[in-house]
């Protein structure tokens, strides 16, 4: 039998991070003076931080030196650093063990394509870390979703084809990466606003019979 892999992304698939970047982000723009609310807090979903932090000051049509680029990005990430000091298993999403479970016991590679530079805390703070055989290093990463990099170097690092891949995502830029990639995408949300996945999910919940099983 081929060997088979899944790469997951993390925010919003094995934990949901997002209200903790939220806090992060809108502390960031408001000492700028910039508005920031949910809503553009979802525009960032999938997005790295330099494209996140690019975002809010294209909104605020601020202009920095590379030194303050530099300065409000470590800022930011401190602050999301300290709001998930406390993150631990109970943060883990309904259905993520059992699939992790499903996928090692099969004699899947199991990988994690984040575009978060937090992802080996978090992991460790969800007790996961294990779980991995390959974390990709999102500072590496030449271009950020929705570009296949992230992906195609899981896949790499594993030596497998795209097409020996499944992604699971629950964003669109994440998904559009996967399906770049050449991947089979698998994501987690709405079916109405993920609509380049070849399979939508509302929880992690239906992966093994629903997804892993028939790839």
């Amino acid at each position: 039998m081929a060997q088979k892999a899944c790469i997951f992304d993390l925010d919003g698939v094995i934990t949901d991070t997002a209200h903790y970047h939220f806090l992060a982000w809108r502390r960031l723009a408001q000492s700028l003076n910039i508005p920031f609310d949910e809503e553009d807090n979802h525009r960032l979903k999938g997005v790295g931080r330099m494209e996140s932090l690019a975002y809010i000051l294209d909104k605020g049509a601020r202009t920095v030196s590379d030194d303050e680029l530099a300065s409000l990005a470590h800022q930011k990430n401190k602050d999301y650093q300290d709001l998930i000091t406390g993150i631990s298993p109970t943060d883990l999403l309904p259905g993520i063990l059992d699939a992790f479970a499903w996928l090692k016991s099969h004699g899947w590679l199991v990988g994690l394509a984040s575009a978060s530079r937090n992802a080996p805390q978090v992991l460790a703070g969800l007790k996961i870390t294990e779980q991995f055989d390959y974390v990709a290093d999102a500072g590496a990463i030449p271009n950020g979703k929705p570009a296949p990099d992230i992906f195609l170097d899981v896949a790499k690092a594993f030596g497998l084809s795209a097409s020996q891949c499944v992604g699971v995502e629950d964003a669109v830029a994440g998904i559009t990466a996967i399906k770049s990639a050449g991947m089979y995408a698998a994501g987690i949300g709405d079916a109405a606003v993920l609509t380049e996945a070849d399979i939508v999910l509302p929880t992690p919940e239906g992966l093994p019979e629903q997804v892993f099983s028939i790839f």
